[in-house]
């Protein structure tokens, strides 16, 4: 299920083949854009909170800032480049992953990355210090506490050393965005039997949890899933979650 790709036409066909029993609609909750949300938060980067705050669309921004234009000039190409810096950078994507993801030349993919730092230091003083944390002390945390141990950080093979560092920066990130996930599955299962009894919580995708409800209930749990993923634990960024219903988990996207 969680390789079912939604970006290409054969995948959004194939989601359309999980049906729910009759009376019943499949209803999916996604956490928008958290691992950048949780990013900006662990970095305490000032600009990126603001943005997520204004309710800016960050990758559209980004790209406005790296490209000194106003947002509303900004390409779908540039806004593309943008995006896959925002993920993969702090990732640890490079300018050659870089240009291979967005057509950029090497030099330009380059320039692009030293642009991003530049615009935001926090995120790359986050990065640096992060990765040294995890030298010290052979492990690293999420915001909630748990710890995610990296042998191979000591390793003198650089490959594998590498490896681990990049393991260092993405656990922290990717690991509270599950720790998010995981508090509001367990929220939302207590307080179904009260708002939905007749509710199955089915699956997690992702950032994603998809439900099936009887109709008349969807509203209502909609509203219930909604708010209680974005209030599960505090960032310093609006958590928004987008909730859609359809007949078909194909719809619900």
């Amino acid at each position: 299920m969680q390789n079912i790709p939604i970006r290409t036409a054969l995948g959004r066909e194939i989601r359309k083949a999980f049906i729910p029993k009759s009376g019943y609609k499949l209803i999916a909750a996604d956490y928008s854009q958290i691992e950048l949300r949780v990013i900006a938060s662990l970095a305490q980067d000032e600009k990126m909170i603001r943005y997520f705050q204004k309710g800016e669309d960050i990758h559209s921004r980004t790209a406005a800032n790296v490209n000194k234009i106003k947002i509303d000039q900004v390409t779908k190409e540039q806004r593309r480049a943008a995006k896959e810096v925002n993920f993969g950078v702090i990732y640890g994507l490079g300018s050659t992953g870089l240009a291979q993801r967005t057509g950029l030349s090497k030099a330009e993919a380059k320039e692009f990355i030293a642009k991003y730092f530049a615009l935001h230091p926090q995120i790359k003083n986050w990065l640096e210090a992060t990765k040294k944390l995890a030298v010290q002390q052979g492990y690293v945390e999420t915001l909630l506490g748990r710890r995610r141990y990296l042998p191979d950080i000591h390793s003198g093979v650089p490959m594998i050393r590498a490896a681990a560092e990049r393991m260092a920066v993405n656990a922290p990130i990717q690991g509270t965005a599950a720790d998010l996930l995981k508090m509001a599955m367990i929220k939302i299962h207590e307080g179904l039997p009260k708002i939905s009894p007749r509710t199955k919580m089915l699956l997690t995708v992702h950032d994603e949890l998809v439900f099936e409800a009887p109709n008349q209930e969807v509203s209502r749990l909609s509203a219930f899933i909604k708010k209680t993923m974005e209030n599960i634990y505090p960032l310093r960024v609006p958590v928004i979650v987008e909730v859609k219903a359809g007949k078909n988990w194909g719809e619900c996207k």
